[in-house]
């Protein structure tokens, strides 16, 4: 399964959900991996969280990536995580385990947009889908369109199915708090400033001494702010490392083109 671009330093080309030469901002996802440090929760509480399943993943439960429905027919999720088939992707709406066939809706995918600059530059790692059968009767959750609510401090929330790093039943939702620890945290020589951190375009979000993060598994899940779509779970450097917290596509930055896209 694709999961948060959460890497170790020695992979050096993509070998799953993104494709093409790997660069230290756009590494390879690991495959065959939920939240670190957090604690269960539930989708009727959080019923716009999306779990996107691929054929192509070595969980049994085809567990792939994550999602956030945004309108009845609409999900907004990671870029690297929708280089696979069409037909291999699958969302699950209202699951809380995964391995519960028999609970909750799912639908195909029937269009993918990429942003079409990611992989050119750093960040732009947002997409969006269309599901074949909407979700209908299911809220939603709007985009945050303020780029001043990415602020040092800020207490955003992330979810998702991924690893837990042994830390929680596999495959099973979760949530942990993951305070904004500002752009200028990440741009640090000892952080992320050999990665192509893009502060313009990008959220640095966790603890500096590490334990709670997302994961793998994660990758273009929710992560939410005052009620919005804050940004959208995209990379790391392994799982709740310390100095390493993690990188979300800020959906401000990228509004206008999603609203698009949402729109259409």
């Amino acid at each position: 399964m694709a999961g948060k671009l959460k890497l170790v330093l020695a992979l050096a080309t993509i070998t799953t959900a993104a494709l093409g030469a790997a660069t230290p901002a756009q590494a390879a996802p690991n495959p065959g991996t939920t939240i670190v440090g957090g604690t269960l929760a539930s989708t009727a509480q959080a019923p716009w969280a999306i779990a996107l399943n691929n054929t192509a993943s070595s969980s049994p439960n085809d567990q792939y990536c994550g999602a956030t429905l945004v309108k009845a027919n609409k999900i907004v999720t990671a870029a690297h995580c929708v280089a696979r088939a069409m037909s291999s992707y699958t969302a699950v709406q209202g699951r809380d385990s995964l391995s519960e066939t028999s609970v909750g809706r799912t639908s195909k995918i029937s269009k993918i947009w990429k942003d079409p600059l990611y992989g050119q530059q750093p960040g732009h790692d947002v997409a969006v889908l269309t599901l074949a059968t909407p979700f209908t009767g299911v809220a939603t959750l709007p985009l945050e369109t303020s780029r001043s609510a990415d602020v040092a401090g800020a207490r955003p929330t992330v979810y998702g199915w991924g690893n837990t790093g042994g830390a929680g039943p596999a495959e099973r939702f979760q949530k942990v708090l993951v305070p904004v620890l500002g752009d200028s945290y990440c741009s640090r020589p000892d952080v992320y400033a050999d990665y192509d951190y893009e502060a313009d375009g990008e959220i640095c979000a966790g603890y500096v001494e590490g334990g709670k993060d997302s994961c793998q598994g994660d990758s273009g899940g929710p992560l939410v702010l005052n009620g919005r779509l804050f940004g959208v779970v995209s990379w790391g450097i392994g799982c709740a490392e310390a100095r390493k917290p993690g990188v979300y596509a800020e959906v401000a930055t990228y509004a206008s083109a999603l609203q698009a896209q949402i729109n259409s």
